[in-house]
């Protein structure tokens, strides 16, 4: 726990206190997303996505490159992934409507990766079954947001794994034990599992480069707490001759407590995918605001957006454009439209989204094979990472 209830601690496995998102690029050493690359995003996709115009994702690495090695006529492809540790709530799928903005924008191959491995390890509770079970529930939510099949590859690593550790022991060759402890904070007594398998998340990162034989460049849109995977993975890389991954990292989507990032621990301040309708209606209903005690009070002092989980759920995703989020902002600091009713609007909005997602996902249920890393892709990985006689 941080030392103070309002300390700041941001690492790949524990996220608390109030985020100063200037004070994360300082620490991790990355880049603001200024107006230069804003500018590469509209020449390319034809205008900004909601989550770069909100600045969303705020930070870099090497998004500049990028760009370069698109005018070099050089594609790029994707990667990110998830932890499955239990059913997938909206803050994780933040990443993944803009990995998806991306991919439709750019026709970009995606690397998906669960790491099952990486939970067990770390969860003293779970069992290797349960995080593997889980994985592949989790791959339901993300096909059921649209992606491609054809575009789109799904790994789980412990069932994988012939595909990915060839790849694994030749980055953690050069990774030192005390590297890993400095950059993830373990400790003597963690298990070694932990050690190895910031190599297995490195992997997927020059997959397509082996696939297809020369250096690929590959991007990770992800939130910043993964950030510590890919400083270790940047600086193997050019030692085994791949292209450093490039990154772009999203803000924390709020929990409906007061502060705080959306957690799994804490349920009531969290929407699951899996959520019944009418149950995310209630944990909306019980939302904390920026508002007044009173209506009156309310109406005549306004209420305070900016530390509302209400007006945070339409910025990160139920609204795309501008001018009515505008609204919400204006409505909320004049008093003109109570918490009451704003909650209302919300929850008709999650609602409908969760009945839509819930529909597809069952739908994709049949159609899971398709996104996953197939038998040929696996073998012929293995066979071009094997060492020549």
């Amino acid at each position: 726990m941080p030392e103070k209830p309002d300390e700041m601690v941001v690492t790949p496995w524990r996220v608390e206190g109030e985020i100063d998102y200037e004070k994360l690029i300082r620490q991790f050493g990355t880049q603001p997303i200024g107006e230069e690359i804003l500018e590469k995003f509209r020449r390319y996709t034809g205008g900004l996505h909601y989550q770069l115009r909100r600045r969303i994702f705020f930070s870099h690495r090497d998004l500049d490159w990028i760009f370069r090695k698109l005018e070099e006529g050089e594609k790029f492809v994707l990667y990110t992934g998830r932890g499955p540790s239990g059913p997938v709530h909206l803050g994780h799928i933040v990443p993944w409507i803009f990995t998806k903005h991306l991919q439709d924008s750019f026709q970009a191959k995606l690397y998906f990766q669960l790491t099952d491995d990486e939970k067990y390890l770390y969860h003293e509770e779970f069992s290797l079954e349960f995080t593997t079970r889980t994985a592949y529930d989790n791959a339901l939510d993300l096909i059921a947001l649209g992606f491609k099949p054809e575009l789109t590859r799904i790994i789980v690593d412990a069932v994988h794994i012939e595909a990915l550790y060839h790849l694994a022991i030749k980055v953690a060759k050069h990774i030192t034990g005390s590297t890993i402890k400095a950059v993830f904070g373990l400790k003597d007594s963690d298990n070694i599992g932990l050690t190895f398998f910031p190599a297995v998340q490195a992997v997927p990162c020059f997959l397509e480069s082996v696939v297809q034989g020369r250096n690929v460049p590959c991007l990770i849109p992800a939130a910043i707490d993964q950030d510590p995977y890919w400083r270790v993975t940047r600086d193997v890389a050019p030692k085994l001759g791949f292209y450093k991954p490039a990154q772009i990292h999203s803000r924390f989507m709020p929990g409906l407590g007061r502060g705080g990032k959306m957690s799994a621990s804490q349920p009531e301040t969290c929407i699951f995918l899996t959520d019944p309708p009418g149950e995310a209606r209630r944990k909306i209903m019980n939302a904390f605001t920026g508002g007044q005690p009173t209506a009156e009070e309310q109406r005549r002092l306004g209420g305070n957006p900016e530390i509302c989980s209400v007006y945070q759920y339409y910025a990160f995703i139920f609204e795309e454009d501008d001018g009515k989020l505008r609204e919400i902002w204006e409505n909320c600091r004049s008093g003109a439209v109570l918490c009451g009713d704003c909650k209302l609007k919300l929850a008709d909005r999650v609602a409908g989204f969760l009945e839509r997602h819930q529909e597809k996902r069952e739908q994709m249920r049949d159609r899971l094979e398709e996104f996953l890393f197939s038998e040929e892709e696996r073998k012929l990985i293995w066979s071009r990472g094997l060492p020549k006689p």
